[in-house]
């Protein structure tokens, strides 16, 4: 079986041979209808604050950051000992730690899309501000019993999502016509369709390692092409623009309690094995 990489560069190339053809109009985004009881908040006490942590109790992470701490004060120190004046001190000091934390948030936890144009690293980025709401991510994750990659798969107190980033040559187009996606003249509607086929996979795995139905909403993130939309439902797929995920995120029907996030994702991790 060939890699899951290799899997996911044989949808793009397989939908790029397509031609377009016929006319017609967009359709309004349609947001699933489902919902589910919950709090009256969606998360139960204490459950944001242990997101917001989550980073920071990684294995290593304290002793990391304590050395990054004792560099910046070196810095400091020694600046403001040359230059004979404190601020320029302070000055450098602060700088110093503040160039650790943007390297940090700027670094991926998958060594495959560290370089800073990969579409998986951008929507990463934006998914560490939700991990602070409560939201719990995982990366990089294959179908066990299948092919395909989801890249992002999400759950929190709007339901769980599965999102596949993409980058796309920003010089053609990308429009609807008679519910189908075009890019320029090349359908993408076998991307879509791989997209919602993962995403199905996703919650039919989850729901039987739960022993109780959920669903998982599927997206494509798209970066590159100017859209006319921020996001919009097509052939069971949400098309996002790739800068508007919280945004969509936001947008769930589903109600969730951090008991049934904490089990959702818990079972994620267990029936979706790393890609990599």
């Amino acid at each position: 079986m060939e890699s899951a990489t290799s899997a996911k560069n044989g949808k793009t190339s397989a939908g790029n041979r397509a031609e377009a053809n016929g006319t017609g109009s967009t359709s309004p985004f349609v947001a699933p209808r489902r919902e589910r009881g919950r709090s009256r908040d969606g998360r139960s006490p204490g459950g944001t604050a242990r997101a917001s942590y989550q980073a920071l109790l990684k294995p290593g992470a304290p002793r990391r950051w304590a050395l990054r701490g004792l560099i910046a004060i070196a810095v400091g120190l020694c600046t403001g000992f040359l230059t004979q004046d404190w601020r320029i001190g302070a000055l450098f000091g602060v700088g110093t730690l503040a160039f650790f934390v943007v390297r940090a948030s700027r670094k991926s936890e998958v060594p495959q899309w560290q370089r800073p144009s990969a579409a998986q690293r951008r929507t990463e980025v934006q998914l560490r501000v939700m991990q602070r709401l409560g939201y719990r991510v995982l990366h990089a994750r294959r179908i066990s019993d299948g092919n395909g990659q989801i890249d992002h798969f999400i759950v929190g107190r709007r339901g769980a999502f599965a999102i596949d980033s993409e980058a796309w040559d920003k010089r053609l187009p990308l429009r609807n016509k008679l519910e189908k996606l075009y890019h320029g003249r090349f359908s993408k509607n076998e991307r879509i369709d791989e997209a919602l086929e993962e995403a199905r996979n996703a919650e039919r795995l989850i729901s039987a390692e739960l022993g109780r139905p959920i669903s998982v909403r599927a997206a494509l993130a798209i970066y590159g092409p100017g859209m006319p939309w921020d996001s919009h439902r097509l052939r069971g797929v949400d098309i996002i623009t790739g800068t508007k995920v919280r945004k969509w995120l936001r947008s769930g029907k589903d109600r969730l309690s951090q008991e049934e996030i904490d089990e959702i994702f818990e079972a994620a991790e267990r029936v979706l094995p790393p890609a990599y």
